[in-house]
C-alpha cells in the first residue's frame, strides 16, 4: 500500500501518470515552493485540527478511524496517531519562544490562516491554480482543503476561516463535483463494485485469521501447562488523554 502523498505522487509519475506535462519550468518550480508551504504553514494546523484538538479527536476522528481498522488494532492505531501528531507539532514548534502547548497551538492556527490566505491570492478567480487544468498542485491542496471543509468538527476555528475564502471552496466543490460525483444512491457504480470487492476481501481475510486463531487454541490447549505464576499488578495513573491511556495498555 502507498501512503503520503509525496509517496503517491512518485508512484503515479512511475506509471507515467503526471499531471504536470504541460506545466513550464517557472510553474514547476512554483509547484514546489506551495507544496513546501502546506508541508510547513498548513499541516501542523490540519494535524492539530484531527488528531489533537480533544474534541474533534472522541467526536470525528477517532470513531471514524476506528470504524475502518479491525479489532484490536481500532483500539491502539488511534492512539498512536494521536500522539504520533502531537509529537511531530511539538518537534516542529515546541521551540522557544514557544515553550507551551497553547502557544505553539496559537501559532501554528496563524500561520495555517496566513497559508490559506495565500493559497486563495494565488487562486484568484481561475478554476486551478495553473489554468483550466489540474496538476499535482491541484490535487496537494485538494487533498488538505477538502476533508477541512466538508466534515462536521465541533471545534472549527480553521475551518470558519477556510469558509470565509469563498475560492477555495468553489475550488474543493468544482473537484468534487467533477472527479467524485455520487449517483443518486450515494455511491457511483465502480465506487460500489470497488467497496464490494474490498468487503469480500476483508471477509475472507477475517476468516483466515479466526481459522488460524483456532488452530493456535487448539495447540495451547494440547501443549504442557505451566505452574501459573502470580504477575505483578501494573498501577496506572490518571491520564488527560485515551491516547495515552492505550499507549501504556499497548503491548
Amino acid at each position: 500500500i502507498v501512503s503520503q502523498p509525496a509517496k503517491i505522487l512518485n508512484f503515479l509519475r512511475k506509471q507515467k501518470y503526471n499531471a504536470d506535462y504541460e506545466l513550464s519550468a517557472k510553474q514547476g518550480a512554483d509547484t514546489l515552493a506551495y507544496i513546501a508551504l502546506l508541508e510547513e504553514k498548513l499541516l501542523p494546523a490540519v494535524l492539530h485540527t484531527f488528531w489533537v484538538e480533544s474534541d474533534n479527536y472522541f467526536t470525528v476522528t477517532k470513531p471514524w478511524f476506528a470504524s475502518r481498522i479491525p479489532f484490536p488494532l481500532s483500539l491502539i492505531l488511534p492512539g498512536r496517531m494521536s500522539k504520533g501528531a502531537l509529537n511531530r507539532i511539538l518537534l516542529t514548534r515546541g521551540e522557544p519562544p514557544l515553550y507551551h502547548l497553547r502557544e505553539v497551538e496559537a501559532q501554528i492556527y496563524r500561520d495555517a490562516k496566513e497559508c490559506l490566505n495565500l493559497l486563495s491570492n494565488r487562486l484568484g478567480t481561475s478554476q486551478f491554480f495553473f489554468g483550466d487544468t489540474p496538476s499535482t498542485l491541484d490535487a496537494y491542496v485538494f487533498g488538505f482543503l477538502a476533508p477541512l471543509y466538508k466534515i462536521r468538527f465541533p471545534k472549527v476555528q480553521l475551518q470558519e476561516h477556510l469558509k470565509q475564502l469563498s475560492n477555495l471552496c468553489r475550488f474543493c466543490d468544482d473537484i468534487l463535483n467533477s472527479y467524485f460525483r455520487l449517483s443518486l444512491g450515494g455511491i457511483s457504480p465502480a465506487g460500489q463494485e470497488t467497496v464490494d470487492a474490498n468487503l469480500q476481501k476483508l471477509t475472507q481475510l477475517v476468516n483466515k485469521e479466526s481459522n488460524l486463531i483456532e488452530k493456535m487454541d487448539d495447540n495451547l490447549r494440547q501443549s504442557p501447562q505451566l505452574p501459573r505464576q502470580k504477575l505483578p499488578t501494573l498501577k496506572l495513573t490518571p491520564a488527560e488523554e485515551e491516547s495515552n491511556s492505550l499507549q501504556r495498555l499497548s503491548p
